[in-house]
């Protein structure tokens, strides 16, 4: 499947089903609950497989760092144990066709983010890259909220990133999405998923986005 919808893995740790509230509907028939049960159903079906499984880090393209950290081996990149909230879950192959390999990560509420790290060949056009993961998100009913470049990573080196932004649940005040992103930096395609409730973890999103576009620029710019 696509690089940037449901990553491959060679070994995966089912943490059990989720329990979408379906008892506490039918025992006190609250609207409350019904409405709680619909929205986690929705978000819980309209997340990638990754959000779903504990971890695992069985990969020969990453490599042992210290603290915890795996480094992918071909681009330098380091996809440390902690990024901020985020917590490493995750490390393999995605696509063998395009050469993506991705490290993902959680944080508690359901938040979630993945990296991805292809190969640059040629010039990178990031809506013709996410364009399956596009048609994935609104093939399941997710429906697109914005579009647009943004600045990523440290002053003076910051960079230029395409964003692309769905919202695939509602419950009360929280706006569950989704965004992609996408740059090419040096020899590589740096291309990242991030799911979370807007606004509840708008800074959590940004300060992942920075991190991780921040090192990419620091660590494979020359490779």
């Amino acid at each position: 499947m696509g690089h940037m919808g449901l990553p491959a893995r060679t070994e995966l740790n089912n943490i059990g089903p989720i329990n979408v509230g379906w008892q506490n509907v039918v025992d006190h028939g609250s609207v409350a609950s019904m409405k709680i049960a619909l929205a986690t159903a929705a978000l819980f079906f309209a997340t990638p497989a990754f959000a779903q499984h504990g971890s695992t880090y069985v990969s020969n393209v990453f490599k042992d760092g210290p603290k915890g950290a795996k480094i992918h081996i071909a681009s330098g990149f380091t996809c440390p144990d902690r990024i901020g909230r985020y917590i490493l879950d995750a490390v393999g192959e995605s696509d063998l066709e395009t050469g993506s390999d991705f490290c993902s990560y959680y944080a508690l509420d359901g938040v979630y983010g993945t990296v991805t790290l292809t190969p640059l060949k040629g010039d990178y056009k990031p809506i013709q890259s996410l364009h399956s993961a596009f048609v994935e998100q609104e093939g399941m009913g997710g429906k697109e909220v914005n579009e647009k470049t943004v600045t990523l990573g440290p002053k003076g080196k910051a960079l230029q990133v395409y964003t692309r932004t769905f919202e695939t649940a509602q419950l009360e005040t929280l706006h569950y999405r989704i965004t992609f992103t996408g740059a090419d930096i040096g020899h590589w395609v740096v291309e990242t998923t991030v799911e979370y409730a807007e606004p509840r973890d708008d800074d959590v999103k940004q300060a992942f986005l920075d991190w991780v576009y921040g090192a990419a620029l620091k660590e494979i710019a020359g490779k």
